[in-house]
């Protein structure tokens, strides 16, 4: 959070002066420390204890809008608008603290966070440093393959950088507001106040309309957030303008006191924020700073001016930034992802409210009032290089040896160490170093990812999520195989494409991440662009007119369900039979409820519960043997015996890790499926008679 202190006095946090238009100051407000503070606790109970959003970060948005737009109005009608000091007395007030913080989290990360999630820390610290972690999350989120990115230990850095992007962006807004009207002869604060609504009107808009769309992408999205920030800035111009009896002012206060607390848990934030829903917290919010002091020994006022609650005010900026990676180190060490019980909470709060006080006492107090900071023309600038290049520095000496380490190359498919799926054939006997190490390396998971790199990828114009991509091949390659369907289809890139490094094969590809080939939306109910997707892609196979399609032809190999052949998949087969094209419907591999390969790092390969029963996952007969009349065209492909024995269906298999996640083949061990999947297409197809692999 950014909790931006508003008066001239390094002793008072948000010791705002709201001015009326004649600039004359009504006075400090301590309820706004006290409301900080509320909000703060929020976040860090909910987060710690329940697993949920608060809605506390919204607060902290509509304050900075309030408080800034405070400060911007009141400097512009004194015509002392200094962008300058404004942008380097931010810098110098956010960074110095969270660059404690992360460095820390950097130290920490090489020292308890397994080798799969170095990456993507890095990356994120270097968004959190640079303010764009909100922008980092929100492509995450529409990256199919990132979802299941773990969750990282800066994670809420992504509300830092929401507000650090608008104090970039709002004092350039003010000021252009007050030079047109300078220029205009218009009022200051009539022409601020239109020019707030439509912004905030604009922005509410576009968030609800984005949250209904696509809520994880509105989540983390800039935009979406404009409006919390206009809503605190109208309130700080026309706050003066508004009277209100102390009866009233009462209620308001309890009112949004109430409403705060209650939010987090009469809505799951994290799924429909921040459309009109997020109009909960932030106008619990105004109702308690238009409550203001009420003066009245039952007014909520007199409870968050209390002292405990002002001193936690003072130190919340750092109570947030420490609180989530006590919370995740602590999971991870402790290997409680299921919660963190009652004893393990009071202690991850206990040291981020001591860690806290240090870098309030310690870190930002110092920095605030340092001769640097107030009085050299550049020095807040200096202060945040200070605080900014630490960072960047171990963060890209992590990164640097992270990427050594993941640059570990291939293995070759006769490698006695890494036999892979060679070891499930009849008769096997290991003839490896006994000592050979696992692969892929744990930190090289994220990216053991197979696709065509090498060839064309053109955009249909039927719709501009067909996108198709190919591996070169002699004209007229002797093979035509196109993958279609969702990311389990395309995981078999990784053992067609080395094909093409024997044979003129052409692989290609139209695939969608969680958007299997079929004619209702199996994978995710209502997914509309996967449906119109879907409704188009037939054509486009007709017109590029393959050999044969590959695709999945099961779904719900897991736990607790029941594998099945949807009816949407043989609807589709069965437009491809009336086309003349052949389709290899191929089994779908096991899914879990936990990371095999995260598993294996934490307990090594050998322990009991990184394995699941195959009887659990599998039937002994596939789904599609039980439906009758089926399409013609359709051979199906069931490798299960690749990917579990007899008993099990282990995360390690001839020294190579099965899985990059819960439920994704490695790349490197789908290579080395590669003469598996070739022979089993050419039998299906009866095209051995054209070659055979037999002999490799």
């Amino acid at each position: 959070m950014i909790w931006l202190r508003a008066s001239s006095s390094p002793k008072r946090s948000f010791q705002e002066k709201v001015d009326n238009p004649s600039g004359k100051a009504s006075g400090y407000r301590p309820e706004l420390d006290g409301l900080r503070a509320v909000a703060a606790l929020l976040v860090v109970i909910y987060h710690i204890w329940l697993g949920r959003v608060s809605g506390g970060v919204d607060v902290f948005f509509l304050i900075s809008g309030f408080l800034i737009t405070g400060q911007l109005y009141r400097a512009s009608t004194r015509q002392q608008l200094d962008l300058r000091r404004t942008w380097g007395r931010m810098l110098a007030r956010l960074l110095p603290a969270a660059a404690v913080v992360l460095v820390t989290v950097t130290a920490a990360g090489v020292l308890f966070l397994p080798e799969n999630r170095w990456l993507q820390t890095i990356r994120e610290i270097f968004a959190s440093a640079l303010f764009f972690e909100n922008w980092q999350l929100a492509a995450d989120s529409v990256d199919y393959l990132a979802r299941g990115n773990e969750t990282s230990v800066v994670q809420h850095f992504w509300s830092l950088s929401v507000q650090g992007q608008f104090y970039l962006l709002w004092p350039l807004l003010v000021a252009l507001v007050a030079l047109v009207v300078r220029r205009a002869g218009l009022t200051l604060r009539r022409s601020l106040v239109v020019t707030l609504l439509v912004v905030f009107a604009a922005s509410l808009a576009y968030s609800v309309w984005l949250t209904a769309e696509n809520q994880p992408l509105a989540y983390f999205h800039f935009f979406t957030r404009v409006w919390e920030f206009a809503l605190g800035g109208l309130l700080a111009v026309v706050i003066q303008s508004i009277t209100l009896g102390r009866a009233v002012r009462v209620i308001l206060g309890w009112l949004g006191v109430v409403g705060l607390v209650s939010c987090g848990l009469a809505l799951q934030v994290s799924t429909v924020f921040p459309g009109y829903i997020a109009l909960w917290p932030t106008l619990s919010a105004v109702c308690v700073l238009l409550a203001g002091t009420t003066d009245s020994r039952v007014g909520a006022d007199r409870f968050l001016a209390s002292a405990p609650l002002r001193y936690l005010g003072r130190i919340s900026y750092a109570l947030y930034l420490w609180h989530w990676p006590v919370l995740l180190f602590y999971v991870v060490v402790r290997e409680r992802p299921e919660g963190v019980g009652l004893l393990g909470g009071a202690g991850i709060v206990l040291v981020s409210l001591v860690l806290a006080v240090l870098t309030h006492h310690l870190v930002e107090e110092p920095v605030r009032s340092a001769r640097l900071t107030n009085r050299a023309r550049w020095g807040s600038f200096a202060v945040a290089a200070a605080a900014l290049v630490p960072v960047l520095a171990v963060a890209g000496t992590w990164q640097f040896v992270s990427l050594q380490k993941a640059d570990w190359g291939t293995i070759a498919q006769d490698d006695l160490d890494h036999p892979g799926a060679r070891a499930r054939t009849p008769g096997f006997e290991y003839a490896g170093r006994p000592d050979a190490p696992l692969v892929p390396p744990f930190i090289a998971l994220g990216n053991d990812w197979a696709g065509i790199t090498v060839g064309e990828c053109r955009e249909s114009h039927r719709h501009p999520e067909l996108v198709t991509c190919s591996t070169p091949a002699e004209e007229p390659p002797e093979r035509h195989i196109l993958v279609v369907g969702d990311s389990h289809a395309a995981q078999y890139l990784g053992a067609l494409i080395p094909i093409t490094e024997r044979r003129n094969w052409r692989i290609s590809a139209i695939t969608k991440g969680a958007c299997p080939l079929t004619t209702d939306s199996d994978s995710l109910p209502g997914d509309q662009s996967c449906l119109d997707w879907n409704a188009a892609i037939i054509d486009e196979i007709v017109e590029l007119g393959p050999d044969a399609v590959f695709t999945i032809g099961t779904r719900d190999v897991r736990v607790g369900l029941t594998e099945r052949t949807p009816p949407g998949y043989v609807a589709q087969w069965r437009k491809l039979e009336e086309a003349g094209i052949p389709v290899l419907a191929v089994r779908d591999n096991p899914r879990y409820d936990f990371s095999p390969a995260a598993c294996v790092e934490a307990k090594g390969p050998d322990a009991p519960e990184c394995s699941t029963p195959r009887a659990a996952l599998l039937a002994p007969e596939p789904p599609y043997r039980q439906l009758p009349d089926l399409p013609s065209n359709v051979s199906f492909l069931d490798f299960s015996d690749y990917f579990c024995d007899e008993e099990k269906c282990p995360p390690v298999i001839g020294n190579v890790l099965v899985y990059i996640d819960d439920n994704h083949i490695s790349g490197t061990y789908m290579a080395t499926m590669t003469y598996f999947v070739e022979e089993a297409i050419e039998t299906a197809l009866g095209w051995r008679e054209s070659g055979s692999p037999e002999d490799a």
